[in-house]
């Protein structure tokens, strides 16, 4: 459960922003057949862990353990038909208030990726309840806290990790909540002592603490350090969409497209590494930037038809960047802060108002980096630049 719990705090609310996947009426229906080679261990895995489901549905173990493992590969590769396949595994226990802890702290991770924080958030303290002295239920509702952007919520739910959790993940959470409310630099300190005191650490157990550390460094303006957190973490060897795009993200701000195209080289499943690659591909003038595009495009009318606005901070982008539609952006970026207002979420909301020559639009994220005195020399450029139109 450690790798939901990092992959979740470092991002794994980013799968929200995929197209959701569409739950089967029927279980025999199939939907697609996902990349699987025969002999591959997690191959091999998933058929053990299904035929154990099969053989009694209504296992609570088995079929936690089987949808645990879909939440870890949507985690790893970004694809959020992972994540449909364990909300099926999970359908008998639907709208059960008294499942058992391990069914409800599953359940929480699929509500959450539907944007249904509160019913999360609820199904969390459930198994909170049940399970008093399991760090993961709080872990996750300091997480949803973190996007909501109610600090002292995630502050309070950080200290009650505090005699439950391991040091690593007790001061990892208090220090994500440090670095987004004005402290970065005693944010990286701490989490960097933490990390130095645990060299034996699993490879899982150090990947989010060195992505967190060198988005710090990056803000805090050290390049060189979060070049090499970054160069860290991806030397781990454990495939993680969220390191992925935030290491494409600071290289295209780096101006090192070419080296996005290569990192992210097969990664066109993930609509966050598509993205990445469009804009990579656009910057080096490569004709396959269209397609990529154009791809970006077709899931973005898709999930449209569908009715799904999960995906908006990502088609903001889209818009304004590949397309070159303010307006349709504004329009994504402000209906996308009524859900998440992480710190991206800020940044595509300030870069299309600014865009739409629209100031007033921005209030929101203004408001935001204003009271919770994040540290980010973008941000604060983008919002002088609006209070400039004014």
């Amino acid at each position: 459960m450690w790798r939901i719990f990092i992959a979740f705090a470092s991002g794994l609310l980013c799968l929200g922003i995929e197209a959701a996947p569409r739950v089967p009426q029927d279980d025999a229906e199939v939907l697609e057949r996902l990349p699987a080679r025969p002999g591959d261990p997690a191959t091999v895995e998933l058929k053990k862990l299904r035929a154990a489901l099969a053989s009694a549905p209504r296992n609570a173990e088995a079929a936690a353990r089987l949808a645990q493992r879909y939440f870890e590969m949507a985690t790893a590769e970004g694809d959020p038909r992972y994540v449909g396949y364990a909300v099926a595994a999970l359908r008998p226990w639907d709208g059960a208030t008294d499942a058992p802890p391990e069914i409800l702290f599953i359940r929480a991770l699929s509500r959450q990726y539907r944007h249904d924080f509160a019913g999360a958030l609820e199904d969390l303290a459930h198994a909170a309840r049940a399970d008093p002295e399991s760090a993961l239920p709080r872990a996750w509702r300091a997480a949803i806290y973190m996007v909501q952007a109610d600090y002292p919520a995630a502050r309070r739910e950080c200290e009650v990790l505090e005699p439950i959790a391991s040091e690593l993940i007790a001061i990892g959470c208090s220090a994500y909540v440090e670095a987004a409310t004005g402290s970065t630099r005693a944010a990286y300190q701490r989490l960097n002592d933490a990390l130095a005191r645990r060299p034996d650490a699993a490879p899982e157990s150090k990947l989010w603490p060195l992505t967190r550390l060198a988005e710090m460094a990056w803000r805090l303006g050290e390049t060189p350090v979060a070049e090499r957190h970054f160069r860290d973490a991806l030397a781990l060897g454990v495939t993680d969409n969220f390191l992925l795009f935030s290491y494409a993200d600071f290289l295209l701000d780096q101006g090192r497209a070419k080296e996005v195209l290569s990192l992210l080289q097969g990664g066109e499943r993930s609509d966050t590494l598509l993205l990445r690659l469009a804009l990579a591909a656009r910057a080096l003038t490569l004709p396959v930037a269209e397609r990529y595009a154009r791809a970006l495009g077709e899931r973005f009318a898709a999930a449209a038809m569908r009715g799904e606005k999960l995906h908006l901070q990502e088609e903001a982008r889209y818009l304004l960047d590949l397309r070159g539609d303010a307006a349709g952006a504004l329009a994504a970026a402000r209906e996308n802060w009524k859900k998440q207002r992480e710190p991206r979420d800020a940044a595509v909301l300030l870069e299309a108002a600014l865009a739409a020559r629209d100031p007033e639009a921005a209030g929101p994220a203004l408001a935001w980096l204003d009271s919770s005195g994040f540290e980010s020399e973008r941000l604060r450029r983008l919002a002088a630049q609006i209070k400039g139109l004014r």
